[in-house]
């Protein structure tokens, strides 16, 4: 439903300004009469909305069956802050609220020797919150017409708000616990659509964990987390920028 709703956004947008869009004569982008923001400008601000798509990457100690991810679409919005560095290069901090889910269904060759486990041993949910702050790099190509490709990359920080770092319960008690700080790398590509009032921008990003985001549990023979060696988030970001 989310998808749905950021592909309508997103043709409303370009059908109702069709006429500038595709029109071989440049469109002038400065809204609110020159008192917004310009290309030109060294500091310019806006906000996204998106959409987001988290997995986790296993690696294991032993040869067991991996653990599958089901992974469901979250949400993600926060606000833009660009400092222009030439025409074809812009520094970017997005600091943003997201929110996402993942669920981890654990192989039965994992509790072998194990009594009494239940179905709902096999299976750990894991919500996340995070507050996402990345600091990237957009480097754009010569405007054409009414277009503006480009790609961005950089490093990014977040906090989870949801990762039960502090719970003393574990795994045996049903709480899969996670890092509440994590690092990770982003790499994206995206095009600027001017409008005569805004820069309208579609971007798809990827994002890869650095470090290992596994808390494991007290017991050292758990079966959910002895034989994980490590444990990194990737992500995949759809987001819809308007400056």
């Amino acid at each position: 439903m989310k998808y749905f709703l950021a592909l309508v956004v997103c043709l409303l947008i370009v059908d109702t300004s069709q006429a500038q869009l595709f029109k071989k004569e440049k469109v002038r982008y400065d809204s609110n009469q020159g008192r917004g923001s310009t290309d030109n400008n060294l500091l310019r601000w806006g906000y996204f909305l998106g959409v987001n798509s988290y997995d986790f990457n296993f690696d294991y100690n032993t040869d067991l069956p991996d653990i599958a991810v089901t992974r469901n679409p979250g949400f993600s919005v926060g606000l833009i802050g660009n400092l222009r560095v030439n025409s074809f290069i812009d520094l970017r901090l997005e600091p943003g609220l997201l929110i996402t889910t993942r669920e981890l269904n654990y192989s039965p060759e994992w509790f072998a020797g194990i009594a009494d486990t239940k179905a709902s041993d096999f299976v750990r949910e894991v919500r996340s919150t995070y507050i996402h702050i990345p600091l990237l790099v957009k480097i754009s190509t010569k405007r054409i017409n009414n277009f503006k490709p480009f790609i961005v990359g950089g490093f990014s920080t977040a906090l989870n708000l949801s990762s039960n770092e502090d719970n003393p319960e574990d795994n045996s008690a049903g709480e899969f616990r996670t890092t509440k700080n994590s690092l990770f790398y982003e790499i994206g590509f995206g095009i600027d659509f001017y409008f005569y009032n805004f820069k309208f921008t579609p971007s798809i990003r990827g994002l890869f964990g650095i470090k290992d985001e596994l808390i494991r549990d007290d017991e050292p023979n758990s079966p959910w987390t002895t034989n994980i060696a490590g444990m990194q988030t990737r992500g995949l970001f759809i987001n819809f920028t308007f400056q």
